[in-house]
C-alpha cells in the first residue's frame, strides 16, 4: 500500500514567497549595476582610468546576479506549481475510486 503523501501548502506558499521576493530584489540590483556600469564607462571615457576597472568587475558580476534572479523566480513558480498539483491532484485522484 503506497504511503499517504502530505504538504504543509501554507508552509510551502511562504518558501515561493521568499523565492519571488529575493528574485525581484535581484532583479532591481541587477538594474541597479547596469545604471553603475553605464556611469562608469561614460566617466572611463572622460579619463577616470580606475572607473574602467571597477566597470568590468561590475560587468562580470552582473551575469551572475542576473542567473540568481531567473533561479530564485524559477523556483517560486515550481513551488507555486507543486502547491497546485498537490491540491488539484486529491481532487482529481479521489474521483478515480468513486
Amino acid at each position: 500500500m503506497a504511503e499517504e503523501v502530505f504538504m504543509d501548502v501554507p508552509q510551502v506558499q511562504k518558501m515561493a514567497e521568499a523565492f519571488g521576493n529575493f528574485g525581484e530584489i535581484l532583479q532591481g540590483v541587477s538594474k541597479t549595476l547596469e545604471m553603475v556600469i553605464t556611469v562608469l564607462r561614460v566617466t572611463a571615457f572622460v579619463g577616470l582610468v580606475g572607473g574602467i576597472a571597477v566597470e568590468r568587475y561590475l560587468s562580470v558580476i552582473k551575469p551572475r546576479v542576473d542567473r540568481m534572479a531567473q533561479k530564485m523566480l524559477e523556483l517560486r513558480s515550481d513551488l507555486q506549481g507543486a502547491i497546485n498539483h498537490y491540491q488539484t491532484g486529491d481532487e482529481s485522484g479521489s474521483r478515480r475510486f468513486r
